[in-house]
């Protein structure tokens, strides 16, 4: 019998200099009235103000501003059961936080959710899950993709450049995420798409070709970014996007006394799998010379022993979920190439 796949994916995606301007327009075009716009805290404040003109220019008048400083399950819970019966759409403007609760408002309320991000930091505006604590825990909750997508690509372009080489360390964990999604078939008889794992891989290719930090590589970014968020919703899991590379990071939100941006914590444990699966070590290394995400890393290096630690925890993050942290010996290689690797012992203090 022949399963067919039914997705819903983005129906308006603008990814374009000036986007932000517009984004009272591509409500008007879709016969929105009124919206929740939930802010990032501390957003630009010249970008809230280019919104609510743009909102207020189109007639866009029921509109209610919320602004995050937390993602969490609790603060989704309430914006939404306190949400305007008038409220036509969800609006998440900002970074991470504010698109991972406007992402669940909507999802609760069914209702159509415009992701308009201001930096290029991870794939989460584009993810089918939103990542928020629940008790002081974070989780992975299911919620949907966006109904839109707007990318103003001068605003991304002048976000600080660790966002953007957060961005890079989250796109290149698709290389060692796939392997473990096949690693996982073989082992176990995990199911693989082949079609969600080619996009994902299709994905870093995109950005590897060029890349660069003016508005072709923003756009090249966030278009990859985005098409991970795809992948995940075609297979329903979070398996293209990833693995044994996210536990770790995961493991380092639960233990750090300093976590950091999700990306740079991804795109190390990203090389450091590679390492251990043997999977595209110097090609991953090669993109990080060159974007300088290595001397992000060495400009404010991690601690030897909580990632120790965090390599320890991992396997136990999510359950059922087969990776290269799985197999016989795999923790004790890669703890002895935190201390041994010639890029690596330049990232940590002890």
């Amino acid at each position: 019998m022949f399963l067919k796949t039914q997705v819903a994916i983005p129906s308006l995606v603008r990814v374009k200099p000036g986007a932000l301007d517009r984004l009272g327009l591509y409500l008007k075009r879709n016969g929105i009235a009124g919206a929740l716009v939930v802010v990032s805290q501390g957003m630009v404040p010249e970008y809230v103000e280019r919104v609510r003109a743009g909102l207020a220019e189109r007639g866009i008048s029921r509109v209610e501003w919320v602004e995050v400083a937390e993602a969490s399950f609790e603060k989704a819970a309430d914006l939404f059961t306190r949400l305007n019966k008038q409220t036509e759409a969800v609006i998440g403007l900002g970074g991470g936080k504010a698109l991972d609760v406007a992402k669940y408002v909507a999802f609760l309320a069914r209702l159509p959710y415009f992701a308009t991000p201001t930096s290029l930091s991870n794939d989460g505006f584009s993810s089918p899950q939103s990542s928020l604590t629940m008790g002081g825990r974070r989780k992975s909750l299911a919620a949907a993709l966006p109904y839109a997508v707007v990318v103003d690509l001068e605003v991304c372009k002048n976000a600080p450049r660790a966002l953007w080489l957060s961005g890079v360390g989250d796109l290149v964990s698709k290389i060692t995420a796939v392997f473990d999604w096949k690693l996982a078939f073989h082992r176990v008889g995990e199911p693989v798409n082949d079609f969600a794992a080619l996009l994902s891989d299709a994905t870093v290719n995109q950005y590897v070709a060029e890349p660069t930090f003016d508005l072709q590589g923003a756009k090249l970014l966030s278009t990859s970014l985005l098409f991970n968020g795809i992948a995940m919703e075609i297979c329903g899991s979070s398996r293209p996007a990833s693995g044994s590379e996210h536990l770790v990071s995961h493991a380092l939100d639960a233990i750090s006394s300093r976590p950091r941006l999700h990306g740079l914590q991804v795109g190390v444990a990203t090389y450091l799998m590679s390492l251990v699966q043997q999977n595209h070590s110097e090609r991953i290394a090669d993109l990080f010379d060159k974007t300088g995400f290595w001397d992000e890393i060495r400009a404010d290096p991690f601690s030897r022993a909580e990632w120790l630690e965090a390599l320890r925890l991992a396997p136990s993050i999510k359950d059922n979920f087969y990776t290269i942290l799985s197999e016989d010996g795999a923790i004790d290689r890669a703890a002895a190439l935190l201390r041994d690797d010639d890029r690596l012992k330049t990232c940590f203090v002890p």
